[in-house]
């Protein structure tokens, strides 16, 4: 559920721009996320600081893009967001010598430190990397092209990433002993 909550505004932004273009699947796409924004804080009571931050690239490069009637605007979205991820975790590493994933994840895993600090390596190439290449695309194909891969080509390379990722880490897991795993049989 939380995954399709995360992804309802871009949905909803490719639905309305195959249907009504462009402009009213930015239109979409802003009511959209206030609409996640709202039913998140309703429902938990907070709003994670990452999904604060997508509300208000989305107000501001989809407004201007309404007010100016120009799309490139809406094309830098998703570039301004993986490059404001990939420079928290830069920051927080190397400015404030704190590893922003290991705070996010290390409550689920436990990792050697030396996997977490590649792991946020990794994941801030990673985001430089998506930015520049949606900026790429924005720029040297048509706006349809640039429509569908942010949603499937985006998506899809998030998806390999972190299947990436999760085979890497899976090394460094602890491993359960045959005495313990006999005792959950």
């Amino acid at each position: 559920m939380k995954l399709l909550l995360d992804f309802f505004p871009i949905i909803l932004f490719f639905v309305a721009f195959k249907v009504w273009g462009i402009y009213t699947a930015t239109a979409v796409a802003i009511v959209a996320t206030v609409a996640q924004i709202a039913y998140l804080r309703f429902k938990n009571g907070k709003v994670e600081p990452m999904q604060w931050v997508s509300l208000g690239v989305i107000v501001l490069f989809g407004g201007a893009t309404l007010l100016a009637h120009d799309d490139n605007f809406i094309k830098w979205k998703p570039t301004v967001l993986y490059w404001l991820m990939g420079g928290a975790l830069l920051i927080g590493q190397l400015v404030f010598r704190k590893n922003l994933l290991r705070s996010v994840m290390g409550g689920q895993l436990q990792l050697p430190d030396a996997i977490w600090l590649k792991l946020n390596w990794a994941w801030s190439a990673f985001f430089a990397a998506m930015g520049t290449l949606n900026i790429w695309i924005a720029y040297n194909f048509d706006t349809d092209t640039w429509v569908n891969f942010k949603l499937f080509g985006g998506m899809g390379l998030m998806l390999v990433f972190v299947i990436a990722q999760a085979i890497y880490m899976s090394r460094y897991l602890p491993q359960e002993s045959a005495d313990t795993k006999d005792k959950q049989s």
